[in-house]
């Protein structure tokens, strides 16, 4: 009987895999031959390339000693006894099955065999599902991160084999649509920071595909996120409406933060095409002309009446914050927009639902002045440690709010 480490294996994780003649290397494998014994088809050989031209070996599956996801081991005494093709009309799971469109159980949803999982039961190999989840065909494509990150959300999605109906028509493996039409499904559920330490570890045609079917306010979020020699490539790479699309989704300091790491003909080119009212903010910060802390704020931030129940804010805060650059604060507000005071998510979070937001307040807020300099604000937040700052005029009227975000990888300039 054959022995295994494993007792069910994916077929897309064993291809590839060396084939010795017990300490002697042979070759890899390069297919599994099926045939029809019931409901679930059984492999009855295996397909081994070789190097240097030697022709390919057809081991018969009673002649597997071994099989791990590591290595397989065949028991037979002179390997060239099996040098020979697989007989016409066979069926070969790499060839066949693999990457080819089938109907659901419903006999109406086209799916794509991303991979086909196979069980050892008394000695023999079965081939027991098919696979078109996202997370095999991430681990094919070699986005192992990626694939883990769908395995714990639960995206796993496999049929018995008896339900798959594999049609004739052919298509290439994981390119085009095939690939970026399932990827788009579930990206958009992964926080820019987790998302951006992905394409890092990408290569440049993998790393595009997947950033170009991103939605425009994820894509900018995570485009904050990844190395500067990374986003260099992205923007390098997109066309330039595209790219002024994904700036305008960023403050004005994230924009600059950006624009500044590209080639100053580029970025003049995409400061065109940004919105109007915002692109000579860029500019400045750009070229250093001016710090005046206004720049750096922003006007996207979560502010209430001091009134509004608490059960109120927190029913309405999901729709309100996924729209702010601002969102870890509540600046609690009245009629002539005066910052009466501030609230912390976490404070929110945890107060009775009755309570308002002018009783969970904090009133004596730090804030800063329009005057103030950008070195004034990388002070402050030095100090006191805020993720945002609030800046107000001298009737403490509420200009905008600074965040950390926007200014900690910029370095004033020292006079």
């Amino acid at each position: 009987m054959v022995a295994a480490l494993e007792h069910e294996f994916f077929l897309g994780e064993i291809l590839g895999r060396k084939v010795y003649l017990k300490s002697e290397k042979i070759g890899r494998l390069d297919d599994l031959v099926i045939v029809e014994t019931g409901k679930i088809p059984e492999v009855t050989h295996l397909v081994v390339s070789r190097s240097f031209g030697y022709p390919s070996l057809l081991l018969p599956w009673d002649r597997i000693a071994l099989i791990s996801n590591t290595e397989i081991v065949a028991d037979v005494a002179n390997a060239t006894d099996y040098e020979r093709a697989p007989p016409a009309g066979s069926i070969l799971l790499k060839d066949h099955i693999l990457d080819k469109k089938i109907l659901d159980m419903d006999d109406h949803e086209v799916e794509v065999v991303y991979d086909v999982k196979l069980v050892l039961q008394n000695g023999k190999l079965y081939a027991s599902e098919v696979d078109f989840s996202r997370y095999r065909l991430l681990r094919r494509l070699g986005l192992k991160k990626l694939a883990s990150f769908m395995v714990r959300h639960n995206e796993m999605a496999t049929v018995s084999w008896m339900y798959v109906q594999p049609l004739p028509e052919h298509i290439g493996s994981f390119s085009g649509s095939v690939k970026l039409k399932v990827l788009k499904d579930k990206l958009h559920d992964i926080h820019p920071v987790d998302l951006a330490d992905i394409l890092e570890e990408l290569d440049s045609q993998q790393r595009m595909a997947i950033f170009s079917e991103l939605e425009p306010e994820h894509a900018s979020d995570t485009l904050e996120e990844v190395e500067p020699r990374v986003q260099r490539e992205l923007i390098s790479a997109m066309k330039l409406e595209a790219a002024a699309k994904l700036i305008n989704e960023m403050s004005a300091a994230q924009a600059a933060d950006i624009l500044a790491i590209l080639p100053t003909a580029e970025a003049d080119e995409i400061l065109k095409l940004i919105d109007k009212d915002s692109a000579p903010m860029v500019q400045q910060i750009i070229e250093g002309h001016d710090e005046n802390i206004l720049l750096f704020a922003t006007q996207q931030y979560v502010k209430m009446p001091e009134p509004t129940p608490v059960r109120d804010a927190l029913n309405d805060y999901r729709d309100i914050a996924r729209k702010m650059d601002v969102a870890v604060y509540v600046y609690a507000t009245d009629a002539r927009n005066t910052l009466r005071g501030v609230v912390d998510l976490r404070e929110l979070i945890v107060a009775e639902p009755g309570q308002t937001i002018g009783e969970i307040m904090t009133d004596n807020v730090i804030s800063l002045n329009p005057d103030d300099t950008l070195q004034d604000a990388v002070d402050m937040f030095g100090r006191y440690g805020f993720r945002a700052i609030p800046v107000t005029d001298n009737e403490e009227r509420l200009l905008g709010v600074v965040s950390f975000d926007d200014i900690k990888g910029i370095t004033p300039r020292l006079d």
